[in-house]
């Protein structure tokens, strides 16, 4: 809650390297509002909070915790499986098994199972350059 990408990290790229803040802003946003408003074989469902949960639980377990967001939406949304993957995949990436992948939401599209990659990786190099450049704000001042 102290050092976001809104509030500070963006900004700070920016001035570091002109545009690369924007870049990276939009890149995260594409990935973070990318959805088909589907899950499985429902149609017409607004996944915004599974996809905030996905986010917020990488940013957990690498630390990055949010006073304004409700937790237990990760434990209600994602199932045990889920996040062992997101877990595996983010923190020991060489870990991750083919079984695991097919483990986790048996029943969904491999475009769903992808767009949850595609997720987690984004919300893992996030957390990595809050640290970063938390890191840079601190040496500066």
């Amino acid at each position: 809650q102290d050092y976001t990408w809104e509030d500070h990290g963006y900004s700070l790229i920016n001035r570091l390297y002109p545009d690369v803040g924007q870049l990276l802003d939009e890149k995260f946003q594409v990935v973070y509002n990318l959805t088909y408003n589907t899950i499985a074989m429902h149609c017409g469902v607004d996944t915004s909070m599974l996809r905030r949960a996905i986010w917020n639980y990488v940013h957990c377990v690498f630390g990055i915790r949010y006073d304004d967001y409700d937790y237990r939406e990760v434990n209600q949304l994602l199932e045990r499986s889920l996040k062992i993957y997101i877990k595996t995949v983010a923190c020991y990436p060489e870990k991750t098994t083919k079984r695991m992948y097919r483990q986790f939401w048996r029943h969904f599209k491999h475009s769903e199972k992808v767009h949850i990659n595609l997720l987690l990786l984004e919300a893992r190099m996030q957390a990595a350059l809050l640290y970063a450049l938390r890191a840079v704000t601190r040496y500066m001042t």
